[in-house]
């Protein structure tokens, strides 16, 4: 409850009407890159809390019916809304605080606010905690389209826009979802969120995706991809004319500091990563690439591409434009 005399002290509020609430066979994977659209417990919270008064951090434990307001200090004025939040409940993820952001289930004086919203002192930040996801995925009946099924494994041909499995802002729809609505028995291994799930591809990047029927494929399968011996192929389609016949981009990758959805190789610091590309074909304004990766960095093509002023068609997040104007119709046998 709040305390009149302390007007930073978080409060909790009850229900509101409007609740927003080792395989004998060599394996090769081809991934193509997606064009116009890019390559690319709880426990139950009561009511109250535990603070201190001087540095107003909220300890609680938070009930998914409830709503917590606490009001800015003069020690988060200038602070990133997520920051404050991470600082504030702790006991929560860093993902899981951005997901009830990106939900708009965190108002800033009463209205919806990015992550990256400056806070000023004095700010009301009304928190409404979401439900966790069910602790295993469920099947779903998602159309997959298979290339190549045997008793051990299977491959899949992952669409562009779909998830492959549970994670912040996603739990249902995904491919592992699909998987389980479509096959008997899955590898273990990967745990009740991610069965069958040995490697993995971006969101919005399409391709081939090779997933374990039993725990002894899902190990062999697991020490290729460890060894390297999967070789992998992405098609990308990029901005510009890039010069020559290919290259090899070799710049390590960190997360940006500014923007923490995104990944950058301009600091100079951060995981090593070496991208290696081959030009395929050349169009107006465009260019076909092959690209391998010694690396799995997150988001590593689109990042690399972009450092050299070739971003993925249609990837805003990286410097593409807002209107990718004249995209070729690639017809691809590889």
């Amino acid at each position: 409850m709040r305390s009149p005399g302390h007007p930073t002290h978080p409060s909790v509020h009850g229900p509101r009407s409007n609740t927003r609430t080792a395989l004998p066979y060599p394996v090769r994977a081809t991934t193509s890159a997606a064009t116009a659209t890019t390559l690319f417990s709880y426990e139950s919270l009561r009511a109250g809390a535990l603070w201190n008064t001087r540095a107003c951090r909220v300890h609680t434990r938070v009930n998914t019916a409830l709503s917590v307001l606490f009001s800015t200090t003069h020690e988060h004025a200038g602070k990133r809304l997520d920051q404050v939040l991470h600082a504030q409940f702790p006991e929560f993820s860093r993902s899981r605080l951005q997901d009830w952001i990106k939900r708009e289930r965190v108002l800033v004086n009463g209205a919806p606010a990015r992550s990256s919203r400056v806070l000023r002192e004095g700010d009301r930040i009304d928190v409404q905690p979401v439900e966790l996801p069910p602790l295993r995925a469920e099947p779903e009946a998602i159309p997959l389209r298979v290339l190549y099924e045997d008793p051990d494994f299977v491959a899949i041909d992952k669409p562009a826009g779909m998830v492959v499995h549970a994670g912040a802002g996603a739990h249902t729809g995904t491919l592992v979802n699909a998987l389980l609505g479509r096959f008997q028995s899955l590898s273990a291994l990967g745990g009740d969120l991610r069965p069958g799930i040995v490697h993995r591809l971006d969101r919005f990047t399409s391709g081939v995706i090779l997933v374990a029927k039993n725990d002894a494929a899902h190990r062999a399968l697991a020490a290729l991809f460890a060894g390297r011996q999967v070789e992998k192929t992405y098609l990308a389609l990029v901005h510009g004319s890039v010069k020559g016949d290919g290259g090899r981009i070799q710049k390590p990758i960190a997360r940006d500091p500014r923007h923490r959805t995104r990944m950058t190789a301009r600091l100079g610091r951060g995981r090593p990563a070496w991208t290696e590309y081959q030009i395929l074909r050349r169009f107006a304004g465009f260019t076909l690439l092959a690209v391998r990766i010694g690396t799995g960095r997150t988001h590593q093509i689109r990042v690399h591409l972009s450092s050299i002023g070739h971003p993925v068609a249609g990837d805003r997040l990286y410097g593409a434009p807002a209107k990718s104007v004249g995209l070729p119709v690639i017809a691809t046998s590889r």
